[in-house]
């Protein structure tokens, strides 16, 4: 794959798979579908009144190669550094795009923890912030940036335990910027 990682790439797995998926898990969703959401900027722009908490995810990684799924609320100011020490004194950067097709299955913009179904090696290591699972339902893209779906924070929590991930929740206030 080239370094530019475009919206023509298909996802190892369809947003409509990934929906049959929650269905499956009784999951229970509303979805909105409108224009493509590259940023928080585009998000806020776009949405309305759409309810609950609206989420933003960093894709990470560090020296070594460990990855973390970072989901938050979108206004929480996350420092890089200060998380690396909560997280036990890693040194973290964002990961590429490439990284990102390559382990999660979405190119960046589309990132979202439904795209923990593509990670069948478990690779990821998932981090929710204990202030957004208080929200409301809470609104992800499932697999593209032209949907968000909301669903229930313990719906959340069970869709990413049944990808085979156990969730670290972290009061994110230490890891403020």
């Amino acid at each position: 794959m080239s370094d530019s990682v475009t919206d023509s790439v298909v996802p190892p797995t369809s947003p409509e798979a990934l929906l049959a998926r929650l269905d499956e898990l009784g999951v229970a969703y509303v979805r909105h579908d409108h224009p493509p959401l590259f940023t928080v900027e585009d998000s806020k722009a776009l949405r309305g009144d759409l309810p609950g908490g609206h989420c933003k995810n960093l894709f990470l990684r560090d020296r070594k190669g460990a990855m973390w799924l970072v989901v938050c609320l979108e206004d929480r100011a996350v420092d890089l550094k200060a998380l690396g020490s909560l997280l036990g004194g890693v040194r973290l950067s964002f990961g590429s795009a490439d990284r990102l097709m390559r382990v999660l299955g979405v190119v960046p913009g589309a990132v979202s923890p439904f795209a923990l179904i593509n990670d069948t090696a478990v690779e990821v290591t998932v981090i929710l912030d204990k202030a957004m699972l208080a929200h409301r339902p809470l609104n992800y893209h499932p697999l593209v940036n032209t949907v968000t779906i909301a669903v229930a924070p313990e719906d959340l929590v069970r869709f990413v335990e049944a990808c085979g991930h156990t969730p670290q929740v972290l009061d994110l206030d230490a890891a403020a910027g």
